[in-house]
This record gives structure tokens, sequence and C-alpha cells, in this order.
């Protein structure tokens, strides 16, 4: 599988990735960036992992990259559910609503490619949100 932008390869992952690990993967995730814990950044990603904010950023590398970008007291809902898993490689609907001051919500597709140990080396984010526009010559 090609990732575009990234010297990212296809892993030997495929012998454990399925369904209910991505199920927990993504679980665990969310507990974790509810109560902002910071320790679980090192139990979902790998070291070196990168990590996509959409899929022309330059991306976070690392722990420490991500466990910033997670600083963030923001109260939000996530609602999700696995579309598929291919080898080391799923895909994730997610919809998630932020609230605070300025309320917001999104609609993502994220791309997780696993590492061998369950922990994800790279992560992509698609995100939607409403009146966003098709293409890039909408108003």
């Amino acid at each position: 599988m090609f990732y575009p932008g990234s010297d990212i390869a296809p892993g030997s992952a495929a012998d454990h990735t399925g369904p209910m690990d991505v199920t927990a993967w993504v679980g665990e995730y969310e507990r974790a960036w509810r109560e902002r814990d910071a320790a679980a950044v090192e139990r979902l990603f790998t070291h070196d992992a990168v990590y996509l904010r959409s899929g022309y950023d330059d991306g976070l590398v690392g722990l420490e990259a991500i466990r910033d970008f997670w600083d963030d007291e923001t109260p939000f809902t996530l609602a999700w559910s696995p579309l598929a898993v291919d080898g080391d490689t799923a895909v994730v609907r997610a919809e998630v609503a932020y609230g605070g001051d300025e309320p917001r919500e999104y609609r993502d597709l994220w791309i997780l490619v696993f590492a061998d140990d369950g922990r994800v080396r790279h992560f992509e984010e698609w995100a939607q949100w409403p009146g966003a526009p098709w293409t890039q010559s909408q108003p």
C-alpha cells in the first residue's frame, strides 16, 4: 500500500491486526485522549510514529509531539467504527464534536498503520466539517 508524501511501507503486522485489535486500539485511544493520559501515548504509538492531522499535513513525528498535540482540555464526544482492515492497515470512520466556547464537529476517516507490536506507527486523519467546500474552487 502506498502512503502519499511518506516512506511508509507495509509491515508484517498482518499476522495479528484484525477488527478486534483495531477496536481495542481505538477504544484505548479515546480513553487516553479524553483523560489526557500522556503516558498512554507510549502504549498507543511507536517512538517514531508519524501523526498527520490532514492528508497534506507535514505531520507530528514522535511521542513528544503527539503528547503536546493532545494537551487540550476542550470537551468532546466521539463516535467511531472500523470500516476496513487489510494486513497492518485499518480505516476508521470517526465523528467528533467539540464543545467549549467554539463548538465544532468533524467527520473523519483515520488511516492507521500498525507496527508488529500492535502500536500505531502511522496515523493519518482526513476530516470533513459542515459547510466545507467540495472542491478548492467552490466558495
